[in-house]
């Protein structure tokens, strides 16, 4: 067992923190993120760190990626920019790279990873959340194309996305054996973009639902064959779960951090209140979840690395990276007390921004439930 960082990987985490320190503060991270924003990503290489360098990317494997993204949610503190860039990368650009046909990547990736577009996956349904596979949307081949109509409701980026990868049925009677993927551009006849919705978390990361009615697109924007939409997606997954929550080993670092300085320089009844034992002992414990969970995330990239299914690995970091994220933050805003809850501190903000990642990318009951059926039960 070596637990040293290859050379690569340390310069490229080295890098991104040093570069997103840097960064000027969101102009408010209440908005979504402007296109000034989304090309200082692609110029730091981040929309790209997984797609082969022929594309423009950095040919990274999943360690290096997640090396990556940990430091960028360790240096940007817009965890919705953050997102936004990795959910574009994973859950979108990813898709093409592994099931694009030579003439699609050669003309989205580039753009993908230049930062020209901005890109959205669109796989969720209002009667289809966790259950992924249950979704309505139909695609109806017509001719040397199909004709996609359905509904998408919570599409992150939507409202500043330039192409999205949709899943629809072409086979409804086949269940997820006969879902398929497809690269729908925005301006397509017959999509049309719902309006930005407020949620909890991730202020900065627009949200909308889409409606594609009657879209026609090329039999070449389909990733796959037909019915290999299921496979395209949990490939995807493989990504997210694995790499984009590296961006939350990076917040757990940087509010650890935080939290050190505060209760070393908060004085209350004549003393630091990181004297006491149950100040103390709570940051320890915030420290004891980052590692766990780090190890288990790494571990899980480094048998991907290895061409390993990983699925196990992948179920229980994703469960305890963002059980860890949510107490993690939650510790932070009692530590702060007061100023915990005060929008202005941006401790809270912390906090909304950790209790997604308990659902997003398959619920913590789906992680388990995926454990519990690795072990035969």
């Amino acid at each position: 067992m070596d637990f040293t960082w290859p050379e690569e990987s340390e310069q490229v985490f080295k890098q991104i923190l040093a570069a997103t320190q840097s960064w000027p503060a969101s102009p408010d991270e209440a908005r979504p993120f402007t296109r000034e924003q989304w090309r200082r990503c692609a110029d730091l290489g981040l929309l790209g760190l997984s797609v082969p360098t022929r594309y423009g990317g950095q040919g990274y494997g999943f360690l290096t990626s997640a090396r990556a993204v940990e430091a960028f949610g360790r240096g940007c503190p817009d965890l919705g920019l953050v997102f936004s860039a990795m959910a574009h990368l994973f859950a979108c650009t990813m898709p093409v790279v592994e099931y694009g046909g030579p003439a699609l990547r050669e003309r989205v990736l580039p753009r993908l990873c230049r930062g020209e577009w901005v890109g959205a996956n669109a796989v969720t349904e209002e009667d289809a959340g966790s259950d992924a596979m249950a979704g309505k949307a139909v695609a109806v081949r017509d001719g040397d194309g199909y004709r996609i109509t359905g509904t998408k409701s919570f599409v992150s980026n939507g409202p500043n996305a330039d192409v999205f990868i949709v899943y629809a049925h072409t086979e409804p009677s086949f269940g997820h054996m006969g879902l398929s993927a497809f690269v729908v551009e925005r301006g397509t006849a017959g999509l049309t973009l719902g309006e930005p919705f407020d949620t909890l978390a991730f202020e900065s990361c627009p949200t909308s639902s889409i409606v594609l009615s009657d879209c026609w697109v090329p039999a070449e924007c389909r990733l796959g064959e037909e019915g290999q939409g299921a496979e395209v997606f949990h490939a995807s997954m493989r990504w997210e779960r694995s790499c984009l929550f590296a961006a939350y080993l990076g917040q757990m670092s940087r509010l650890i951090d935080r939290c050190v300085h505060h209760v070393k320089e908060r004085k209350q009844f004549g003393k630091r209140i990181g004297a006491n034992q149950a100040v103390s002992h709570r940051v320890a414990q915030m420290r004891i979840q980052l590692e766990t969970a780090r190890l288990l995330l790494y571990r899980a990239c480094w048998r991907l690395d290895r061409g390993e299914p990983a699925t196990i690995d992948i179920a229980m970091a994703k469960f305890v990276v963002s059980e860890a994220a949510v107490q993690t933050a939650l510790s932070a805003v009692r530590l702060f007390a007061g100023k915990g809850v005060r929008t202005d501190v941006g401790i809270e903000r912390e906090l909304r921004n950790a209790v997604p990642s308990t659902i997003f990318s398959g619920t913590s009951e789906m992680q388990l439930e995926r454990v519990a059926k690795e072990l035969g039960l």
